[in-house]
């Protein structure tokens, strides 16, 4: 690949969309992998939900507190410093338990977030 196609960013720089009342994110996008800024207000819901991609979640500051399959059988709280990496296709919901910022990074990118058909995470206000 050539030097030219060479990418740099500043977050201060990346517009940010507003999700919910709660949720606004910040989008980087390369060929094969996305990094997103997440802001999530303290009881945000991230609502049930799963994708082909796979992503590791970086809490930057704040917590959440993931429930982990369909049945919710799993229940991890996710604090500044940590990641959590969910497989492809693993169903997960979030809950921001106080003003949190995230960086998820995701492969390949999230084309749901890009075009706007991620209905389950608009729909909550």
């Amino acid at each position: 690949m050539p030097h030219t196609d060479v990418r740099h960013f500043r977050w201060t720089d990346i517009p940010e969309e507003r999700v919910t009342d709660a949720i606004s994110r910040k989008l980087i996008t390369g060929d094969g992998m996305m990094l997103a800024h997440v802001y999530l207000k303290k009881d945000a819901l991230v609502p049930q939900h799963s994708h082909h991609n796979e992503q590791l979640t970086y809490i930057i500051s704040g917590a959440l507190h993931f429930y982990i399959g369909a049945d919710r059988a799993r229940e991890v709280i996710v604090r500044a410093g940590e990641v959590l990496h969910i497989p492809s296709n693993v169903v997960h919901e979030a809950r921001a338990l106080e003003d949190t910022l995230d960086v998820d990074i995701f492969n390949p990118p999230r084309q749901d977030w890009l075009d706007g058909t991620d209905s389950y995470f608009h729909s909550t206000k």
